[in-house]
């Protein structure tokens, strides 16, 4: 029995968490304020039932006095008279006007006095039904606030976390190391280009080099040339 009473509690627990986490506070005052509404219409139905018991019952009770006080007169003229017979005949349902009407008096006070217990309990129930209708606003502007302002919470925490969050990192990062990769592309690139320049530079430096050593070269042969014209010998004049 202590098993089967653990399953129950623990599957009343269950569903009663479920319950509490699908309930929504504006939803719920709503349907509050609904069934309250139902149920004082229920209320002024039965108030005006007892209360048409009441007039019954005080109508009944007010035409048994008439009956009695009728018989009375009756009696009293039948005697004088000189109608015993009718006389008895009377006072005998006098008597019984008498008794319903103390029957009816009964019965009217009581269904009086529940009449008016249950107009109390009507005025407590409407009393009660425009308080909460006053304070139901300000619930729900309160619930609706705590609402957005949990999601706002969620969303922020769940930056980080969400796919979407995420994803905007993962960017993020692209785009740095897309960044790191032009940075080193440009500085290869200047790198080649000062290799360039220097390989050029020497072999510039090796033409003219060159071009010096062979316009020297050529001036020393220009400067050969008049000394080889004086070294002819001359003519001999016949």
């Amino acid at each position: 029995m202590g098993i089967f009473k653990r399953l129950r509690d623990l599957t009343v627990a269950s569903v009663n968490d479920v319950i509490d986490s699908m309930e929504d506070p504006v939803v719920m005052l709503n349907q509050y304020m609904r069934d309250m509404e139902v149920e004082i219409g229920q209320v002024e139905v039965s108030v005006a039932r007892q209360v048409a018991l009441e007039k019954k019952f005080r109508q009944q009770w007010e035409e048994a006095v008439t009956l009695a006080e009728k018989r009375d007169r009756q009696v009293k003229l039948a005697l004088a008279e000189g109608e015993d017979f009718l006389a008895r005949r009377a006072l005998a349902d006098k008597k019984q006007y008498e008794q319903r009407a103390q029957e009816y008096e009964a019965l009217y006070l009581t269904a009086s006095e529940a009449a008016q217990q249950m107009r109390e309990k009507l005025t407590e129930l409407k009393e009660e039904f425009y308080k909460m209708r006053a304070k139901r606003f300000t619930l729900m502007a309160r619930a609706q606030v705590a609402k957005t302002q949990k999601q706002v919470n969620q969303a922020i925490v769940g930056i980080g976390n969400q796919s979407a969050g995420k994803g905007f990192h993962r960017m993020e990062e692209k785009v740095l190391r897309m960044e790191a990769e032009a940075n080193l592309s440009g500085q290869w690139r200047q790198t080649q280009a000062g290799l360039e320049q220097s390989l050029e530079s020497l072999e510039n430096k090796d033409l003219d080099e060159e071009l010096a050593q062979i316009k020297a070269s050529l001036q020393a042969k220009k400067d050969e040339r008049p000394a080889k014209k004086d070294e002819q010998p001359t003519k001999v004049q016949e």
